[in-house]
This record gives C-alpha cells, sequence and structure tokens, in this order.
C-alpha cells in the first residue's frame, strides 16, 4: 500500500484508540484496523486493563485473517500479562503485513513485539502517524521512559490573574463551559491531586461528572501532618481517596483508614512532603497521568522545582482586583532574572473563557 493510504487507516486506527482514554488506565490507548484489499474488514479498540487488547478484538470479529494488513497505534506486545501476547495471536492469524505507529516504551515489550513477528515472517514497518500516537498516551510513555507520572496542572484565573477573592471566594470565575472542559480532563487523568489546605477551604468532590463510561481517578491529597476531615466529602464518592503524609502519628493514620482513606507514608524535605519522591511513588502505583487542582502555594512549590510538565490556564473575562488571590505563591522572587518562563503551547476559546496550554522550559 502507498504511505497515503497507511496513513489513512492509521488515521482510523488513532480514532478507535481515543475511544478508551477514559477507561484503559495503567494501560495505553490502543485501536487496531484489518484491511484486506484496501478496504477495513475489522477493526477493535481496547477497552479497559484486563480485557482484550484492541487486536484482539479487531481478529474476533472476522472468520479469516489471512493476508490482511493489520494497522495497529502500539507495538503488539509480547509478553503474558493479563491477556496473552498480541504478536502471536497476529502471527497465529495468519496476517501479512503489520503497520505500527509507535515502538512500546514498555521495557517487557519494546521491540520484542516487532521482532518476533519478523522473525515469523510477517512484513513490519513502524512509524505511521507516530506523532499522534504519541500524544494519545503522553502519561504512559513517561511513566515507562522515566518512571514518573505526567503531570498537569489546571488553573482558573481571572483577567488580572486572580484565583479567587480575599476572602477565598471563588465560585464561579469561569464559565460552565470551562467547567465542562475540566471534567474531561479529570476523565483522561489516572489521579487527581491536591493539597490539604484546599480541602480544608472547600471540601472538594475531585471527582468526574460525566454521563459516559469513565474509570474514576484516584483522589490524592498531600497532608504532611494528618489534618484531613473524617467527613470528607469525597469519602461517599466511588473512586480510591489517598493520603499522603510524612507523619508517623499511628492513631491519626488507623483513624483515617477506618473510615475508608488510604494512608502512604512518603519522605519529608524540610518538614513537608518532598515532592519529587511524591510523583516517584505515584509512578510505582502505575499512576500515567496527574492533574493538579491545587492552590497557589502548592503549584508554585511545583513551578519551582519543574514537576509540571503541561499547565492548563482557563482564563475568564473578568476583573477581581489586587487584592484578590494569585496563582503562585513564589516568595523568593524579587528580580525580572528571577522570573518562570513558560511556553505557549495552545490557546483557544471555551465558552467566554480562553483555554491556554502551556509547558515548562
Amino acid at each position: 500500500m502507498s504511505l497515503n493510504q497507511d496513513a489513512f487507516f492509521m488515521a482510523k486506527a488513532l480514532k478507535l484508540a481515543e475511544k478508551g482514554c477514559y477507561t484503559t488506565d495503567p494501560n495505553p490507548n490502543v485501536g487496531c484496523v484489518l484491511v484486506m484489499d484496501g478496504k477495513v474488514v475489522a477493526e477493535g479498540w481496547h477497552h479497559k486493563a484486563g480485557g482484550d487488547h484492541a487486536e484482539i478484538v479487531a481478529l474476533k470479529k472476522i472468520d479469516d485473517a489471512k493476508g490482511v494488513t493489520a494497522y495497529v497505534t502500539l507495538e503488539p506486545c509480547s509478553h503474558h500479562g493479563k491477556t496473552g501476547p498480541c504478536c502471536e495471536a497476529l502471527i497465529t492469524a495468519g496476517v501479512k503485513r503489520v503497520v505500527v505507529a509507535m515502538q512500546d516504551p514498555n521495557p517487557l515489550v519494546a521491540g520484542k513485539g516487532i521482532k518476533k513477528m519478523q522473525d515469523a515472517g510477517l512484513i513490519v514497518e513502524c512509524g505511521a502517524l507516530e506523532r499522534g500516537a504519541e500524544g494519545l498516551n503522553k502519561g504512559y510513555i513517561k511513566r515507562m521512559m522515566t518512571g514518573l507520572p505526567f503531570i498537569r496542572s489546571k488553573l482558573g484565573m481571572s483577567l488580572d490573574g486572580r484565583t479567587a477573592m480575599p476572602s477565598g471566594e471563588s465560585q464561579w470565575i469561569t464559565s460552565s463551559q470551562s467547567r465542562a472542559d475540566v471534567q474531561k480532563l479529570r476523565a483522561e487523568s489516572s489521579a487527581i491531586l491536591t493539597g490539604i489546605n484546599t480541602v480544608l477551604a472547600d471540601d472538594p468532590s475531585l471527582n468526574v461528572r460525566l454521563d459516559i463510561d469513565v474509570k474514576q481517578p484516584v483522589r490524592v491529597i498531600l497532608d504532611s501532618s494528618l489534618q484531613m476531615p473524617l467527613t470528607a466529602k469525597m469519602l461517599s464518592l466511588a473512586g480510591e481517596n489517598w493520603i499522603l503524609t510524612c507523619s508517623d502519628d499511628e492513631q491519626k493514620i488507623k483513624s483515617l483508614e477506618n473510615v475508608g482513606f488510604q494512608v502512604f507514608q512518603i519522605n519529608n524535605k524540610e518538614n513537608q512532603l518532598d515532592l519529587d519522591a511524591t510523583m516517584a511513588f505515584l509512578g510505582k502505583k502505575q499512576i500515567n497521568t496527574v492533574l493538579i487542582e491545587a492552590g497557589a502555594i502548592l503549584n508554585g512549590a511545583l513551578l519551582n522545582q519543574k514537576l509540571v510538565d503541561e499547565w492548563i490556564v482557563y482564563m475568564a473575562p473578568c476583573i477581581l482586583g489586587d487584592q484578590g488571590r494569585g496563582l503562585f505563591h513564589l516568595p523568593g522572587m524579587q528580580k525580572m532574572i528571577d522570573k518562570k518562563q513558560l511556553n505557549m503551547i495552545s490557546v483557544r476559546q471555551v465558552g467566554a473563557d480562553i483555554k491556554l496550554i502551556f509547558n515548562t522550559q
């Protein structure tokens, strides 16, 4: 087939992979299209961890796969996990050619699936629409390559850069459309992380409220001295609630565990949770993508330590005044040389607001 045809069918596979972006965690989003004589004969996508992978879903839809070309957005797995190796299934089915968007960064797979198929005589080509495949699995890729999750921070602000009135009142600065967009960000995330000060001030739910199939992200609270109320709203909601602390107060830990929290102890740094150790811990717990929904103190610390991969800012066309609360607490900044430079990735309108996405230099 021509490069244009390969790109066409891989684009279809990528659209299929997108369907799993709210449910597959901690697995990657993967789509597969089977083509014979220039026509799609079957397609599939990975629905949930523990279920059939995209290639198996597609293969089960046809009686005879001999001679087909398979377009897969991620290298077919070669190891035995909760399911069998997909590369072996493609070989056994008689697939002739496999077009792969990108190699799997998982050390258990990384090139082994491609090699196994090539050794069996299949034609394997890699790299078709690779950037699109990478964009679908930023968290999975980063965790596999570094051991750390992909970290986003979501911020809502007025035109003059304020997140709340001096009293702390903040509902609502941004539009209903922006708040709906945030629900999608939450649904794409493995975990939503905030600090104890936000919990004490707002008693947030930190859950996904969408009328579709969603795997609820883990709610992660950074609580150095275990101030978490035993009556927090999040305890009544679906999903796991984790507290990360550097306290060793056994009585408080037991009380929190008795009402449903999972408490994990993390190394401290200057009497606060070590943020580097926190992110490493989340990576070890198979958290691919973290959405930060926190206040100025935590966001300032994350910015200082360059731990955030993507800053997502919803800017509303309103003014809260110079006494309002700011985005970042950065007390050490005194001169222009201290400024933090960000790179703008995209800008678009959401309702009455502007959605800005940056990364850190």
